[in-house]
């Protein structure tokens, strides 16, 4: 038996670059768009990426890995993903741990351990995981459909629905005469074939869901996302009892134990574990297994870069109950376009699959990142 494949480096690198005339959504207007991304090297001479959200603060993520789970983990078996979990897990997230900011970290480096896997074996990830290739269904997302008139919306919606989306995601949190009138404008432009989603994030009070549940049902919309603050349970509980609508949440949720806390009260019925927030790919898997035993669907915030996005696709295509791809229809999103290779390719029915080269299966352009160093201060204000 030949010896393991250690973890020789670990690397990452906070990164932004400004927006102008960003999307006004729940949390703000944008300012600045940040990812960190984690490199790791082993002795065999792979090479890994991964990416942790950046929690608004990039260079403070990526510090955490270049120095305490770096520690941790240099000499590792670098195909012991779990193993490396857990080593983070018992020595900083479960006990004088830095809680989200640990998880933040430790994702990007598990899905960089996940690459190698792959890359060692020549396999996609999707094939690690035990999957095949299938057709996904994906909405339009990410940082887009924001705060405009009706009419503005409507044309920024007209060439995603042109290029296939049969479904989309308007934010809401505004006020609720406002988020009505958008969602009205776009359900009368495109009739009720086209899948209507709405995220507040955590913009709205009780009153605001009181006041705007009748017309979110009545105009047949999927889901209000995110509505409250993660940690406010007593009005997601509230919210459940209040209309036909189901909640959603989960990108703000890390680790298996706070999504079965999640799943066992019973108010949200929409999940979106972020493989880059949650712990990685490794926990995500534990996640959905959860999920599974109670029928719920798993719909996953995609994060900033196309590395998450690819991964995320071979996560879907590995799982029970897989729900939405979060297309990411951003304008001018440098982490998607510039940074990686093509991550995912939306075809004529609104569907994604999974990259067929090995590992997440898109390629890293370093030179990117030199050229795109971290920006101090708020993404949105």
């Amino acid at each position: 038996m030949s010896p393991p494949t250690r973890i020789l480096d670990v690397q990452a690198f906070p990164t932004s670059y400004p927006v102008t005339n960003g999307v006004t959504l729940g949390v703000g207007r944008t300012v600045k768009r940040d990812a960190v991304i984690v490199k790791v090297t082993t002795t065999a001479g792979l090479v890994g990426y991964g990416e942790s959200h950046h929690g608004r603060a990039p260079g403070t993520v990526a510090h955490l890995v270049n120095t305490t789970l770096r520690q941790l983990v240099l000499g590792a078996d670098a195909e012991d993903v779990t193993g490396v979990w857990a080593r983070i897990f018992k020595f900083q997230l479960a006990s004088h741990g830095m809680g989200a900011g640990c998880a933040l970290a430790m994702s990007g480096l598990d899905q960089a351990l996940w690459d190698i896997r792959g890359k060692a074996l020549g396999l996609p990830l999707y094939r690690l995981l035990g999957a095949a290739s299938r057709p996904l269904p994906a909405y339009a997302g990410g940082v887009s459909l924001g705060y405009q008139e009706p009419a503005s919306l409507v044309d920024e919606a007209r060439p995603l629905v042109e290029a296939g989306y049969k479904a989309l995601k308007l934010r809401i949190g505004d006020t609720p005469a406002r988020d009505v009138a958008r969602i009205s404008a776009v359900r009368k432009a495109f009739g009720d074939e086209l899948v209507i989603l709405t995220d507040a994030n955590t913009a709205y009070t009780l009153a605001d869901v009181r006041r705007v549940m009748p017309a979110l049902e009545e105009l047949r919309v999927g889901w209000l996302e995110e509505p409250f603050a993660c940690q406010d349970d007593a009005s997601y509980r509230s919210a459940a009892a209040l209309g036909g609508v189901p909640l959603a949440a989960g990108e703000n949720h890390y680790t298996r134990f706070e999504f079965r806390r999640l799943i066992e009260e019973g108010a949200v019925g929409i999940l979106q574990p972020d493989l880059s927030k949650t712990g990685g790919i490794t926990e995500a898997l534990r996640i959905a297994a959860l999920a599974s035993a109670w029928r719920l669907p798993i719909h996953p915030h995609t994060s900033m870069t196309g590395i998450n996005m690819a991964a995320t696709v071979h996560f879907l295509a590995a799982i029970d109950d897989p729900g939405y791809f979060e297309a990411d229809v951003s304008r001018n999103n440098l982490f998607r376009d510039e940074l990686v290779t093509c991550p995912y390719v939306v075809d004529a029915q609104g569907c994604v699959t999974p990259l067929e080269a090995p590992g997440i299966g898109v390629e890293v352009n370093e030179d990117f990142l030199r050229a795109h160093p971290v920006i101090d201060g708020p993404s949105y204000i």
